[in-house]
């Protein structure tokens, strides 16, 4: 720009970031990510732009730190967030930064704390899986740094709240798959999980509910086991139990994830019924263990490692440019037909 005085909204227009977030870094006043900040000087100093006192003994600093993952129970088989992270860590450390795991306990949650060793100014962003307490998610997000939600509370799209959320989409997969029962000859479907228990959970419980209506199939909620995520859900004498309260059995069984699904299989065996013969179960996330069960497992795929990478860029994007509008991005699942339901893919 030579000719031309450079401007702090120079500044701000090279970087795509609004006057106040770079006046922010010049002036000492309010927080900004040390991505942000490394962004603004980079820029600064290839305009010509002096920099602030304290950066002038020395260069502006490439993006780096580190990265909060913060959850309530670590994903771990039968959950798709374990391909989530590895494909998270791998696409944030190619951007400069390193991924800090924190485990939230029950008291912290409860009391809405902070892990102790977590350190805000020390950290460049926040992702959250399994996390979804709408209150404690509050309580991050007005610690004023980029953050990323994965799934999300049960009903978080009636009080948004002031992050990025990134989830599958569970309501179109569920539906087609109530058609499919249908078509096999299914007109009595029950419903498996917790339909309180997060954000998917209860849009798959919709899907439920609207592929029961497009079909013309009646909802009875005594053919479903709905009870709290804390249940015994893998304690086989708990769910034959569950089942033996019910007027009849259901001709399918959908169930809100694969865990549930492998452990309601094993219930039913031990019932001395046959799947598919005597009732079709289907599951949801497309864990590894679906295809190894027996009989295989129908479920929705759900791209986790596409999930990890597309979260890794918007975590990314906002640490850059903190002023970007808040998204919600739902990555589309496949349902996957196996033996459980008498077909294969």
């Amino acid at each position: 720009m030579a000719g031309k005085r450079v401007t702090m909204q120079d500044i701000a227009d090279a970087c795509r970031l609004s006057r106040n977030t770079v006046s922010k870094v010049f002036n000492g006043r309010g927080a900004v990510p040390p991505g942000t900040r490394a962004l603004i000087l980079q820029k600064a100093n290839e305009l010509g732009y002096g920099l602030p006192a304290a950066e002038k003994s020395r260069a502006p600093q490439p993006a780096g730190g580190s990265i909060a993952l913060l959850t309530s129970n670590m994903p771990v088989d039968y959950h798709f967030g374990t391909f989530f992270v590895t494909t998270f860590t791998d696409q944030i450390c190619r951007a400069g930064y390193t991924l800090k795991m924190f485990e939230i306990s029950a008291d912290e949650l409860q009391k809405k704390q902070l892990p102790p060793h977590f350190v805000p100014g020390q950290t460049a962003g926040i992702v959250a899986i399994e996390l979804f307490d709408a209150d404690y998610l509050q309580m991050i997000c007005g610690l004023g740094l980029p953050t990323i939600v994965i799934d999300s509370p049960a009903h978080a799209n009636i009080h948004p709240i002031a992050c990025d959320f990134v989830s599958m989409e569970n309501v179109a997969s569920m539906i087609a798959v109530i058609h499919r029962l249908q078509c096999l000859g299914a007109r009595r479907i029950g419903f498996v999980g917790d339909r309180e228990h997060c954000g998917s959970f209860f849009e798959r419980w919709l899907g439920y509910r609207m592929g029961l209506e497009e079909t013309g199939l009646t909802l009875d909620e005594s053919l479903c086991i709905l009870a709290p995520d804390a249940s015994p859900y893998n304690d086989s004498v708990w769910l034959t139990a569950q089942i033996a309260r019910m007027p009849g059995l259901p001709d399918a069984f959908v169930c809100a994830n694969d865990f549930l699904a492998i452990h309601l299989m094993n219930a039913l065996k031990k019932m001395g019924l046959s799947i598919p013969d005597d009732i079709m179960v289907t599951g949801f996330d497309g864990t590894s263990q679906s295809a190894l069960v027996e009989p295989a497992l129908t479920t929705v795929q759900i791209p986790s490692i596409e999930i990890g990478r597309m979260s890794a860029d918007i975590l990314l994007a906002r640490i850059r440019n903190p002023e970007l509008p808040f998204s919600w991005t739902h990555i589309r699942t496949n349902p996957v037909w196996r033996q459980s339901t008498g077909q294969s893919r």
